[in-house]
């Protein structure tokens, strides 16, 4: 994609859209802000909308859809067998992705549980470049094991490395000899490893990876749900590919996997997911689990409109233009930060802004979530909702002992075309002042914690006073102002 440059010598990226719907937002005075903290648990999971300014849990079923997808949706052939919309969506798989088999599902959670149903059994480890919250927990639910195989230098906070998500793949050989073949259903790799700042894998690396798959019989899974970002920062950063085209990278990486999954929601900013390989013998091993756990064949839990919507936001994938929207504001966030001294995962990846908790909360013991008490003080001086991508993020291990993340992460995504750079620049001028009060900053303890993802539905609360001394000092350098 051509650099547009401004005369002014800033480097600002321009939209390549336009705004034509637009949704009413509400900033509440910090009080009620701290309100809705204790009566969510401190769990940014549980506020409201109606409390939520800038809501940056996630990018999963919150980025814009285009026009063309909106419009897509009233064609909808809404037959429960047999659908035209159905037909329509395996063509874009097969054009997009490569891949001619489809098994739809309802969500990317639920090709986990399909692909783990079919292949995960007691004793099973599955080899990662790293884990993802749902996917390890289908596996162990599953009776199996994890195994994340990253290189040392994805755990350096400010790093100029282009691929911190690539598999180490001597670790990777030494599990396979030491555990045995037999004893590993599948390989997973994840496009872009979403808990330690959304950093993407080189394609030399996934060829690494397949041909280890290849020379001890063992199958290759994608996560394919941020494809398209992994793909466009490929192009950016991986000299082979600097003058290729977002369809042929994205075809070159779904090739070297015998199958290949994704969260729509991610993929094609509509809804839903699913289950694609060029197999006929993986396809009959996990066909039948369709209709036992989500719907008909050519639906598979979800409704016909967003069945359409994907298959249009697919395509729109291959668009650099449109690809490229949330990585260049992400960057954008990451290098404001950064030049403010607040401590952020560099280089910028995809998903979003991912700030380093353990620096900013240094003085908070990791027994008291660091990177969950930094989501909560955002949102109360700010009403940005960002995510706790740390300790409160894993499970306990099967004694019921903590296990503590390998980073502290507050997580602010930028979903596809939905902020504007205003709204960016008052995440990042709020940020910069959390951070120049950090040590206001308190720890939380659970007080209610569900058995599997805690991090969805646990009730938390304060050590201390924190919260109050906190909203103190910004009425005091704030006075009235939200």
């Amino acid at each position: 994609m051509q650099e547009i440059k401004f005369y002014s010598g800033e480097n600002i990226p321009l939209e390549q859209h336009k705004v034509r719907i637009v949704q009413k937002l509400h900033l509440v005075p910090i009080e009620r802000r701290l309100e809705a903290l204790h009566e969510g648990g401190f769990n940014t999971f549980r506020l409201s909308t109606k409390d939520v300014f800038l809501d940056m849990l996630t990018d999963s079923g919150t980025n814009a859809m285009s026009d063309n997808q909106v419009a897509a949706m009233m064609q909808a052939d809404d037959a429960y067998a047999g659908s035209q919309s159905f037909v329509r969506l395996q063509k874009a798989v097969e054009d997009v992705l490569g891949k001619k088999y489809l098994l739809p599902v309802h969500q990317g959670r639920a090709a986990e549980n399909i692909i783990s149903i079919a292949y995960v059994k007691k004793g099973s480890l599955v080899p990662m470049n790293y884990h993802f919250t749902t996917a390890m927990a289908h596996i162990t639910d599953k009776g199996g094991q994890i195994a994340e195989l990253l290189y040392d230098e994805a755990y350096v906070i400010n790093s100029d490395h282009p691929f911190k998500g690539n598999m180490n793949i001597e670790k990777l050989e030494e599990v396979i000899k030491y555990h045995g073949p037999k004893n590993i259903p599948f390989i997973r790799m994840e496009a872009s490893t979403n808990l330690i700042g959304g950093q993407p894998f080189s394609v030399q690396n996934l060829r690494d990876v397949r041909a280890l798959a290849d020379k001890y019989n063992i199958r290759l899974v994608l996560d394919g749900s941020l494809l398209g970002e992994n793909a466009f920062l490929v192009l950016q950063r991986e000299e082979e590919f600097k003058n290729s085209d977002m369809k042929t990278i994205i075809h070159t990486m779904t090739g070297l996997a015998d199958l290949c999954y994704f969260s729509a929601r991610k993929l094609s900013s509509s809804r839903g997911g699913g289950i694609c390989t060029d197999s006929l013998e993986i396809f009959r091993e996990l066909e039948a689990f369709i209709p036992l756990y989500e719907g008909f064949l050519t639906y598979g839990g979800m409704s016909i409109r967003e069945v359409e919507a994907m298959a249009v936001g697919l395509y729109e994938t291959l668009d650099e233009t449109m690809i490229s929207q949330s990585p260049s504001f992400i960057k954008y966030l990451v290098d404001g930060l950064d030049a403010k001294g607040v401590p952020v995962i560099k280089p910028a990846g995809v998903l979003g802004a991912h700030v380093d908790a353990m620096q900013v909360c240094e003085h908070i013991p990791q027994s008291q979530y660091p990177a969950g008490a930094l989501a909560a003080a955002l949102f109360l001086i700010s009403g940005i909702r960002g995510m706790e991508r740390g300790s409160v993020s894993n499970q306990r291990d099967e004694y019921g002992n903590e296990t503590y993340s390998d980073m502290e992460l507050l997580r602010l995504a930028v979903p596809r075309r939905v902020f504007t750079l205003s709204q960016i620049k008052y995440v990042e001028d709020r940020m910069h002042w959390l951070y120049d009060n950090r040590h206001l900053i308190g720890g939380l303890k659970f007080v209610y914690e569900p058995p599997v993802l805690r991090f969805f539905m646990g009730g938390l609360a304060p050590v201390n006073d924190w919260p109050e001394k906190l909203m103190a000092k910004f009425k005091e350098d704030f006075g009235d102002s939200l």
